[in-house]
């Protein structure tokens, strides 16, 4: 791995038109896992602070509402 994380500005400044769309693209995939999450009553597992947690069905739904 070693390498450092690409930021929005770099994605946004890239060349392959494919890249400046990935960060659109990841954004609604995670939506699209939020929602699916909501209606099946499942977790989801996200990165906070370089470690994983899980965030439940009930915590999106309040989420969603704020």
């Amino acid at each position: 791995m070693g390498r450092e994380p690409v930021t929005q500005q770099e994605l946004s400044k890239a060349k392959n038109p494919d890249l400046r769309a990935s960060l659109a693209a990841m954004r609604r995939a995670a939506e699209m896992a939020r929602s699916t999450a909501i209606q099946t009553n499942t977790e989801i597992v996200i990165v906070k602070d370089g470690k994983p947690v899980r965030v439940t069905a009930e915590e999106l739904r309040k989420e969603q509402r704020a």
